[in-house]
């Protein structure tokens, strides 16, 4: 009889590898937040939609150049809040100048007053992904539940990444979410279902 496959073991060692691959990427693409702008799917956007963002940490693909185009294309930019480590995140809505304040994990946030709201589009950091929409997070599954919780209500997921975090095929648990488009400094693409 043969074991079932460690998915938590393999998705260490991939995570290891990927935090070079992103560190490395961002070395070699500081231009990459600006160029993502050429690249991003104006579909998307349109109507001007509610607009859940990050904050960029360590070497996360920045994407306040692309929140703050959205913004001025009439859409409402949201970022989310960890209120305790265990979660949920909520998406508080956050406007260009508005002080943030650090959440539980100690990433700038909105003030745990202002307004929640659910993004009908998502931004989502990653470590790695591939075609089919897999991705790879820091492994405590906190987009995972966001985008549970918020793609039935018809959010869609888009992944932000360097070009070079792309990977053939990403191990995936039962509850892993995939992206729906995957966008880079070099390409947009839908993502394609298996």
């Amino acid at each position: 009889m043969t074991a079932a496959p460690d998915i938590d073991g393999q998705k260490a060692q991939v995570r290891r590898a990927a935090r070079a691959i992103r560190a490395q990427a961002q070395a070699d693409t500081p231009d990459a937040a600006l160029r993502i702008l050429d690249t991003f799917p104006l579909e998307l956007a349109t109507p001007s939609p509610v607009v859940g963002g990050y904050w960029p940490v360590g070497s996360e693909l920045d994407p306040r150049v692309l929140m703050a185009a959205l913004s001025k294309s009439g859409a409402q930019i949201a970022l989310p809040r960890m209120s305790t480590r265990q979660g949920p995140a909520r998406f508080h809505l956050w406007q260009a100048g508005v002080t943030l304040t650090a959440d539980a994990f100690g990433v700038p946030s909105p003030p745990e007053n202002a307004q929640t709201i659910s993004p009908r589009l998502i931004l989502v950091p990653l470590l790695a992904f591939d075609r089919d929409g897999r991705r790879l997070g820091q492994g405590g599954g906190h987009y995972d539940r966001i985008l549970a919780r918020l793609k039935p209500m018809g959010a869609i997921a888009v992944g932000l990444a360097f070009a070079a975090q792309e990977m053939p095929m990403i191990p995936t648990g039962p509850f892993d979410e995939h992206l729906d488009w995957i966008v880079t400094e070099h390409e947009s693409f839908r993502c394609r279902r298996r």
